[in-house]
This record gives C-alpha cells, sequence and structure tokens, in this order.
C-alpha cells in the first residue's frame, strides 16, 4: 500500500502540476496585493480615510509601494524555496532513475512522410505514421 501511494506520488505530471499550482497560488497572491495597495487606492483617491505605509499620497489615499515590494520580495523568495526544496531533489532523484525532468528537450528529428518534427533523434519508426527513419535525421 505504502509502495503503490510512493508510486502515485513520484509521478511526473503529479509533482508538475503541484509545482505549477503553487506559483500559481504565490502570483495570485502578488497580483492581490498590487490590486490592494496600489489600484484600489486610485480607485477610492475621491475620498475616505488613508492608511499608514510607504508611498504615495494621491488625495489622501496611499497607494502602497511598501506593500507591493513586500509582496515581490515574498513572490521570489517563495519561488526560490520551491526549486530548491522541491524541483532540485526531485530532478535528482528522477535523474538516477534515468528521467531528465525540467531539462533541455532532446534532440529530435522529422519525418519525411508526415512532417512531424517531435520524433526523438534515435527513433527508427515515426511514432505517428510508421514510416521508416534514418538516425542521422537530426532537424535544426
Amino acid at each position: 500500500m505504502l509502495k503503490g501511494f510512493k508510486n502515485f506520488l513520484m509521478k511526473g505530471d503529479l509533482i508538475v502540476v503541484a509545482v505549477g499550482l503553487v506559483i500559481a497560488l504565490a502570483f495570485s497572491h502578488l497580483v492581490q496585493v498590487f490590486t490592494e495597495s496600489v489600484i484600489t487606492p486610485l480607485v477610492n483617491a475621491a475620498g475616505g480615510s488613508s492608511t499608514a505605509g510607504i508611498g504615495v499620497r494621491v488625495n489622501g489615499k496611499l497607494i502602497d509601494f511598501g506593500a507591493l515590494v513586500s509582496a515581490v520580495i515574498y513572490f521570489i523568495v517563495f519561488i526560490a524555496i520551491v526549486y530548491f526544496l522541491i524541483v532540485v531533489p526531485y530532478r535528482a532523484y528522477q535523474s538516477r532513475r534515468g528521467l531528465t525532468v525540467f531539462g533541455e528537450p532532446g534532440p529530435t528529428k522529422t519525418c519525411p512522410q508526415c512532417l512531424s518534427s517531435d520524433i526523438p533523434a534515435g527513433a527508427l519508426k515515426c511514432r505517428y505514421c510508421g514510416s521508416a527513419l534514418e538516425p542521422a535525421q537530426l532537424a535544426s
């Protein structure tokens, strides 16, 4: 049971989706703070009370650049943590298993029959039309 759970967690697609979700959540926070600290005060500049912070005042409303800078720093630190604590160990684990993830794609070639261009360079048959290929036909 635990081996099956480990295999489920270590599937490449699951990790890629999880990393994408984490980045999306961090970017969502960045956009939320930008909206709350810059856009909303500009819209509400017609009146009301102002808040404390570092920024520029427009009609008594604060455009809070301090919160925006804080969100940008949060985003950069968060992405660095995700990269070094999740992506790098996962890439090392997968390379020990003989798989390449989050790296440069290998060389490809084009099928002369169906013109598909994403065929691995070492393939002897096209995966789409089944025609024979020569290993030396690399795409540029």
